[in-house]
């Protein structure tokens, strides 16, 4: 594992220097080699897998001119604002955003001399890519991100495109997952370390890997992805929209749609807290959290530190504890962070029910799939079974998928996903608790309606 961090030039701003993710390349995959005890010479493709929403501008040698603006930048908010919701949510399925990548590119164009003469726009992943083999492309869940694509057309829509000032050749072509992008040039095998030739997959982004990792290929479970962001999604055979904008379908490898929120701050908050009450890990958060009765003794958290994105979409909104009295100590403000993000969960997984998407049980994957706590809170204030894995953090084993099928190793991913996904332990949800996390749920709900005037005051 090679980490790097983000820089945050000013409030709402978020990049990466795409030469840092150059740098960890090499040596992340000589680790692997290392860990699995083989060498080059027993690799035969390589698959990429990474942040989506991403955007930075390329000259025509694929050399970055811009910082990657990241998922987590709000810069592009006035460049966001092309068409009616309602039409951009009918023709993409994604809700008008900063986030995605067609406002941020806008927001090149506008604002960085060196962007408007870019020969090319890319997310990370397809950065990634090109680097390694000369071919700008990315996947149909990738481009279903980018605020440009037609789910029905399964490509980019030309009045989106006009809309949002962007030639269709300013953008990666557009393949599936699993497909061949190149083979590696010898600029990216000095970068990646393994032999000029080597197969490399297009690749996907790690909302949509990391399911896949974990063998989700069919309808039916809800996959809840807790990382830094917390993810949560479903699949369907369908490319069904919400006309409310809660959640955003998107391609997905293999043909079906995933139906996900984009994520809020929620292993992000609790790393937060945990900074801010000087736990020495995350076990003994939990440890704290497991003393305190469901509901926390009235208090209440919204998971809102960089916006809210339930139980609905504000940007300006701000995450808060409420309910505070000096009979609440750590114990308290660790239970109810935990109960805030998994209730901002619930939002998401009541509202693909109503969707009619099937929600039979709960897939935790990530870094927090490891909290037992957190697990049984989620399957009790959902009435759902919640159940992890034996490998928690599967984005990896997605990009090695579609490495195998890039690769000639197996057929497809279906193929693949058979060998993915053992079920290591089933929390069941508790009837006991339920009541007191419906009251608890309600008042997470009113506490958001009664600070929805104060976030819209301070988006101005």
């Amino acid at each position: 594992m090679r980490p790097y961090a983000p820089a945050y030039p000013r409030p709402g701003w978020a990049e990466q220097d795409p030469a840092l993710w150059e740098a960890a390349l090499g040596p992340a995959v000589a680790e692997a080699l290392r860990d699995a005890e083989v060498t080059t010479a027993h690799v035969t493709a390589l698959g990429i897998a990474g942040q989506l929403d991403g955007c930075l501008a390329v000259n025509a040698h694929g050399q970055a001119l811009t910082p990657c603006l990241i998922w987590m930048d709000r810069r592009a908010t006035a460049e966001a604002e092309v068409m009616a919701a309602d039409r951009l949510r009918a023709i993409t399925g994604v809700t008008g955003d900063a986030g995605h990548m067609a406002a941020k590119i806008r927001w090149l164009k506008r604002n960085l001399p060196s962007a408007r003469n870019a020969a090319r726009f890319h997310q990370p992943v397809s950065y990634l890519v090109a680097r390694l083999t000369g071919e700008s492309v990315f996947d149909h869940g990738l481009a279903s991100t980018t605020m440009l694509y037609s789910l029905t057309a399964r490509g980019f829509d030309a009045e989106l495109l006009d809309a949002f000032g962007i030639e269709a050749g300013e953008l990666p072509a557009i393949a599936e997952a699993s497909d061949r992008a190149g083979r590696l040039t010898a600029d990216g095998a000095a970068l990646s370390g393994l032999p000029e030739g080597t197969a490399v997959a297009v690749g996907t982004g790690d909302d949509f890997s990391t399911p896949l990792g974990a063998g989700l290929v069919a309808p039916g479970r809800i996959a809840c992805i807790l990382g830094t962001a917390e993810v949560v999604g479903a699949l369907d055979t369908a490319a069904k929209i919400d006309g409310r904008g809660l959640v955003e379908t998107h391609s997905y490898a293999g043909g079906a749609f995933y139906v996900e929120n984009p994520g809020w701050l929620s292993g992000g908050a609790l790393a937060w807290l945990r900074g801010v009450l000087h736990l020495a890990d995350f076990a003994e958060l939990d440890s704290l959290a497991a003393g305190i009765a469901p509901g926390a003794d009235g208090l209440t958290f919204l998971p809102a530190l960089s916006g809210a994105m339930a139980p609905e979409w504000i940007a300006s909104a701000r995450g808060c504890f409420y309910g505070l009295t000096p009979a609440h100590g750590a114990a308290h403000l660790a239970r109810a962070a935990l109960e805030g993000c998994a209730f901002a969960m619930r939002d998401v997984v009541a509202r693909l029910r109503e969707m009619e998407i099937a929600a039979e049980s709960l897939l935790l994957l990530g870094g927090g799939a490891k909290s037992r706590i957190w697990a049984q809170i989620r399957a009790d204030c959902t009435g759902l079974p919640a159940e992890v894995p034996a490998l928690t953090d599967t984005s990896p084993v997605g990009a090695a998928m579609c490495a195998a099928v890039a690769g000639g190793l197996h057929d497809s991913l279906l193929a693949c996903a058979a060998l993915v996904g053992e079920i290591t332990a089933t929390v069941a949800p508790d009837p006991a608790r339920r009541a007191a996390y419906d009251e608890a749920f309600d008042a997470y709900h009113r506490l958001f309606g009664s600070l929805r005037p104060m976030f819209e005051h301070q988006g101005g």
